[in-house]
C-alpha cells in the first residue's frame, strides 16, 4: 500500500480550488460567413455536377425550342428582344427557382436540414452556397441561348457582357424564392409543384412581348423578380441602349434578391427548429 503524504494533499487543495475559481473554459471563435459559404458553395457544387448535362441540356433545348416556336410570330423589334431576353433568364429560372424549390423541399421532407443544423454553419451560408451552386450551372445555358435568340433574330451582340450582372443578380432572386417556396411547403409534392408553377410563371410572362399583354398580366409581371433582368437584358439591344433604365432595373433586381434570401434564410431556420 503507497502512503501520500499530508503536505501533498494539503498542496493539492488550493490548486483544485485555483482550477474551479478559474470559470467556464473558452468557447471557440465564432464561425464566419464567408468561410461557411465557401464550404457549403464547394460541397453543394460536387453533388450537383453529377447532374450537370441533363441541367444544360433540358434548360437550354426548352429556351432554345420557345424561341424558334416565337420566330414565327414575331419578326422583329421590341417584341425580339422581349423573346431573346426572357429564354436567356429562363434558363436561369428553370434551375434556381424549380430545381431549388424541388431540392429543399426533398432536404427538408428527408430530414436532411438535421444533418446541417448539428455542424456549426449559418444559416445563410447554407441558403447562399446552396443558391449559388445551383445558379452557376446556368452560365453555359444562358450563354448559348442569347447568343443563339440573337442570331435568330438578327440582333446585336455587342452588349452580351451585360449577362455577367444578370445572371448573378436574377439567379439570386429566384434562388431566393425557390428555396423560400421548398423549405415553408408543407410536403416535398407541394414544393415540387410550386416550384413549376413558379417557373410557368417566368415562361409567360418573361417570354411573351409584354405588349400584347393585357393590363392585369403586367401588374403580375411586374411582381416577378426576373422580370427586370428580363428588362434590364432587353433595353441593350436598343441602339443606342439607355444605361439609366439598366442600371435601374438591376438595382431593383438586386434588392429583390436581398429581400428572397433573407426570406429563404428566414424560412430555413423555421424548417430547421421543427
Amino acid at each position: 500500500m503507497s502512503v501520500v503524504p499530508a503536505d501533498a494533499l494539503r498542496g493539492a487543495a488550493p490548486a483544485a480550488e485555483g482550477q474551479r475559481v478559474a470559470g467556464p473554459a473558452e468557447l471557440g471563435p465564432r464561425v464566419r460567413l464567408w468561410p461557411s459559404l465557401v464550404a457549403v458553395y464547394r460541397a453543394q457544387l460536387s453533388r450537383a455536377r453529377v447532374a450537370r448535362i441533363p441541367l444544360l441540356f433540358v434548360a437550354t433545348f426548352q429556351s432554345v425550342g420557345i424561341m424558334i416556336l416565337m420566330r414565327g410570330v414575331v419578326d422583329g423589334g421590341g417584341e425580339a428582344r422581349a423573346v431573346v431576353a426572357g429564354s436567356a433568364v429562363l434558363v436561369v429560372a428553370f434551375v434556381a427557382l424549380n430545381l431549388l424549390a424541388q431540392y429543399f423541399g426533398q432536404l427538408r421532407g428527408s430530414g436532411g436540414l438535421d444533418h446541417y443544423a448539428t455542424l456549426p454553419v449559418p444559416p445563410a451560408a447554407v441558403v447562399l452556397g446552396a443558391a449559388g451552386a445551383y445558379a452557376s450551372f446556368t452560365v453555359p445555358g444562358t450563354v448559348v441561348t442569347a447568343v443563339f435568340g440573337c442570331l435568330l433574330f438578327g440582333l446585336p451582340m455587342t452588349h452580351l457582357w451585360v449577362l455577367v450582372a444578370v445572371i448573378p443578380l436574377a439567379g439570386a432572386a429566384l434562388a431566393g424564392l425557390g428555396a423560400a417556396l421548398g423549405l415553408l411547403a408543407p410536403r416535398p409534392e407541394f414544393a415540387t409543384l410550386l416550384g413549376q408553377l413558379g417557373m410557368s410563371a417566368a415562361l409567360l410572362l418573361g417570354v411573351l412581348p409584354p405588349e400584347r399583354m393585357p393590363q392585369v398580366v403586367r401588374l403580375a409581371r411586374d411582381l416577378l423578380p426576373s422580370t427586370y433582368g428580363v428588362e434590364a437584358f432587353a433595353r441593350t439591344f436598343g441602339e443606342p441602349p439607355d444605361w439609366g433604365f439598366v442600371l435601374g432595373d438591376l438595382a431593383v433586381c438586386a434588392a429583390v434578391g436581398v429581400i428572397s434570401l433573407a426570406v429563404a434564410t428566414w424560412a430555413y431556420r423555421r424548417a430547421a427548429v421543427r
